[in-house]
């Protein structure tokens, strides 16, 4: 039986209540204060039989101080630990608390489905010979602050465990470590949920819009490539969606509901590459985490990597994504454990690899691993047929972005857009678009609104003529290669543009050291 007693908050009155059970004989398992501003008390009483409780109930209402007994089904302590126990068990995340030895005192079901036991069975168990890389009887004595993502395996499985220690207050010694709670998330998963909050329903094949015969056929070739395993490597000019394309392919394979991850081998130092894309171990290097920090390769397990501008990866960086090619493994900055992966590399590049093979900037090895599939991205200038139809897109999403009321391309405009070189490609396209819908009035995009920078303005049309014949050659070759090298950015595309050999253009590109940084 439970009672609840309404009561004055004063010194001595649980005495005074108890010294009543003392005298009826009746023992009380568990006793505890409560209620608003402690004007209660509860009580736990199982041996206690229904006909004692009037007699009892009287004799506690001549207390001083005692207002109201009643019969209640649980004392507060039990609530809360009953529906903690419901709320723990109604998790999918695995949750244990551990003692300060490493030993399970609590678990949920999901728990026990990980360590492969019922959940009854799991209280008492000792983790450190369940989990890998996990030593909690030398970590727990040491922890002050909660880790978070720490990489361990259970049963071949791999997890990350978020681990928040317990203390208790000693009076003397003041904290003391009683244990700690450990939430563990499957890698798979975590990556998953990231992903979740990236993924936009524009990406796809459909959303590639542009109906040109050499797109379309760029298109097909990829449906077949996408649902492979293999390396895919990219190749165009900036701005000719790279991305957008990988993220096709991602999406229409089998790992289309895993992550998607992106690095931008040219935006960080290589350092900051290599703990992007491969994690680091707890305190690594100065300034590190504590805990350490997980890879892009870690959160994206059973997904696919897209490694843009991968011709301007470090030596360094190329020899461990090797590795990785090789045989699925990789370690973390600062560690000796292999961690193993199942990931797809698609990899872009606006730069010729093979080119960057033959000077030695890029590992030849390396290139064939990635070159196992690709696909070569057409700019702009030569899908002329689809421009129109592209153009139209991209301004009925500029009109919904604005707010603003669907105009239609004029004459002149289209002439235009059919006529320019576009070096930006498909961005290009899109932003220049998007600067006309903002400045049109009308119902009409006339050829003044599409802003667009001359073509070629920086080759003059005056030649310095002083010297010899070699000497005016030479400085008129400067500014040709100059000037078209931004649009052509390898010997083999602005040797195919001016129609001559690739090794004519290589050699003229580094007399004038045009394009060598």
């Amino acid at each position: 039986m439970r009672l609840e007693i309404i009561c004055q908050n004063r010194v001595g009155i649980m005495r005074d209540i108890l010294e009543v059970f003392v005298e009826f004989r009746i023992n009380v398992v568990r006793a505890e204060a409560g209620g608003d501003k402690c004007s209660a008390i509860y009580l736990y009483m199982p041996g206690m039989l229904n006909i004692q409780l009037q007699s009892v109930r009287s004799r506690l209402e001549k207390i001083a101080g005692v207002y109201k007994v009643r019969r209640i089904n649980l004392i507060p302590s039990e609530r809360r630990h009953f529906e903690l126990d419901i709320l723990l068990q109604s998790l999918d995340i695995p949750v244990l608390s551990v003692d300060s030895d490493g030993r399970v005192v609590v678990a949920n079901i999901a728990a026990g489905r990980v360590l492969g036991v019922r959940v009854d069975e799991v209280p008492g168990m000792s983790l450190g010979k369940r989990i890998k890389n996990l030593d909690l009887e030398t970590l727990l004595p040491k922890l002050e602050s909660r880790l978070n993502g720490v990489r361990t395996e259970i049963r071949g499985d791999a997890f990350l465990a978020d681990i928040s220690p317990i203390y208790f207050e000693d009076k003397l010694t003041g904290k003391e470590p009683a244990g700690a709670v450990i939430c563990l998330h499957p890698v798979e998963s975590l990556g998953a949920k990231l992903y979740s909050i990236h993924r936009h329903d524009a990406y796809g094949f459909d959303a590639l819009q542009i109906q040109a015969p050499k797109m379309l056929n760029l298109i097909r070739e990829a449906k077949r490539m996408a649902p492979l395993n293999a390396p895919l490597l990219i190749q165009g000019e900036t701005g000719t969606g790279k991305e957008m394309l990988a993220r096709a392919c991602h999406q229409s394979s089998p790992r289309g509901r895993a992550p998607f991850m992106v690095l931008n081998c040219a935006a960080l130092p290589d350092n900051l590459a290599e703990s992007e894309l491969f994690g680091y171990a707890s305190c690594a290097f100065e300034g590190a985490r504590v805990e350490g920090k997980l890879g892009l390769l870690d959160i994206t397990s059973g997904g696919t990597i897209f490694l843009d501008e991968v011709g301007e990866m470090s030596p360094h960086l190329q020899v461990k994504l090797l590795r990785f090619l090789q045989d699925g493994c990789f370690r973390r900055v600062g560690s000796d454990d292999e961690i193993q992966v199942d990931v797809r590399v698609i990899c872009a590049t606006q730069k010729d690899l093979s080119e960057l093979c033959e000077q030695g900037v890029f590992r030849e090895d390396l290139f064939h691993r990635l070159n196992v599939l690709a696909l070569t991205i057409p700019p702009l200038r030569n899908c002329k047929e689809g421009i129109i139809s592209l153009a139209a897109h991209f301004i009925d999403r500029a009109c919904q972005q604005i707010g603003a009321e669907l105009p239609k391309l004029s004459e002149g405009a289209q002439q235009l857009l059919k006529t320019y070189h576009w070096p930006g490609n498909v961005r290009q396209l899109e932003n220049v678009l998007y600067q006309a819908v903002s400045i049109c009035e009308g119902r009409e995009i006339k050829a003044d609104h599409i802003r667009l920078p001359a073509l070629h303005q920086g080759l003059n049309s005056e030649v310095d003529l002083t010297g010899n014949w070699g000497n005016i050659i030479d400085r008129v070759e400067i500014q040709v290669l100059s000037a078209l090298y931004p649009d052509y950015p390898s010997s083999r595309l602005l040797a195919k543009r001016l129609g001559v050999s690739h090794t004519t253009i290589a050699n003229k590109l580094r007399k004038y050291d045009i394009g060598q940084s």
